[in-house]
């Protein structure tokens, strides 16, 4: 018999049997017996926080995937952003990643709409139906400058010719296709349809003077040398001067219909509520786009002394009116 305490021999084997592996009897560290706080950077990673004496550390955690998504083998933590002195771009000898691209023309010009471009674009196309209407229902162009509503046609063709290359809204696009129509269809009926009552010996501007100056500025100022935008930049050069024929021709008739003084005035009240539409932007949104802006004030200040005589003179139109009617009886 064994003692009490003594290891118990071990029996015979079988020679089938393999021998049993010895147990490993751990060994105690200085200060065993208590658990050894792990620093807050590793325990973040796991449930292990606290670890024995011979127990090992556990792995600090695996960042997460582009998408968000776990990697294989990572216990889910929170997430910590890297030091700004220990960033990539901060070491000796790194460089800075480059910043992005600026956005493409027609993207900066696209916004969300607010109350003054609403009411601009509506007067706009207030503008239009009423002289589209004072043509269509009197059979008559008298007063009305072809080369200014050619000049327009021309400023809508050369600026909405994105409407092949992108798409902005529904309400953009509608706009777009209604500016290009309506300014065609008065071109047709000033030159065609009531071409015996076009006055063209008043309307004599030389637009020469203006689409060819304008065109050279195109060329030399604007936001990108790419053919689409150089047609938008020279759209917005012509629409400020379009008007000076329409101008010249009633300074030289003396003469001018009611309902082609509304026509001027809501044309004008369009320009000056987009001054007020680029304020805003520039406020609330950051934009400020200077071609837009100079062209702007540009247009808005030759409409300053029609609408001095619109406000102050409204006797003086409606006499004109009149005496456009007795002659033609």
């Amino acid at each position: 018999m064994l003692a009490p305490g003594a290891p118990s021999a071990q029996a015979p084997l079988l020679p089938d049997e393999k021998p049993p592996i010895p147990s490993v009897t751990k060994l105690k560290e200085p200060g065993a017996g208590t658990a050894r706080r792990l620093p807050p950077q590793r325990a973040e990673g796991g449930p292990a926080a606290w670890a024995g004496p011979g127990e090992a550390a556990p792995l600090p955690p695996v960042s997460q995937g582009a998408a968000g998504a776990a990697l294989p083998g990572h216990v889910p933590g929170p997430r910590r952003s890297v030091p700004a002195e220990l960033a990539p771009s901060s070491l000796p000898g790194s460089r800075a990643a480059p910043p992005p691209p600026p956005p493409p023309p027609s993207s900066r010009r696209s916004a969300a709409m607010n109350i003054f471009r609403l009411t601009g674009d509506l007067s706009h196309l207030a503008a239009i139906i009423i002289l589209l209407l004072k043509i269509w229902k009197s059979r008559s162009c008298a007063g009305i400058s072809g080369k200014s509503q050619l000049l327009f046609a021309l400023v809508f063709t050369t600026r909405y010719l994105d409407l092949f290359t992108s798409f902005i809204s529904l309400y953009n696009t509608s706009m777009k296709l209604i500016y290009i129509a309506c300014s065609y269809a008065t071109v047709y009926l000033i030159y065609m349809k009531f071409k015996a009552t076009y006055d063209g010996n008043h309307d004599t501007f030389r637009v020469e003077f203006l689409i060819v100056p304008v065109g050279g500025l195109s060329f030399l100022v604007n936001h990108d040398f790419s053919p689409l935008e150089i047609l938008w930049t020279f759209s917005i050069y012509l629409e400020s001067v379009a008007i000076l024929p329409q101008l010249f021709m009633i300074s030289k008739t003396g003469e001018a219909e009611t309902i082609t003084t509304h026509y001027l005035f809501f044309l004008g009240l369009y320009r000056a509520l987009y001054l007020v539409n680029w304020i805003w932007r520039y406020y609330f949104e950051g934009f400020f786009d200077l071609i837009a802006v100079v062209a702007g004030v540009v247009q808005t200040v030759l409409y300053c002394d029609f609408f001095y005589l619109y406000v102050t003179k409204g006797e003086y139109w409606n006499n004109s009116q009149l005496q456009v009617v007795e002659c033609s009886n």
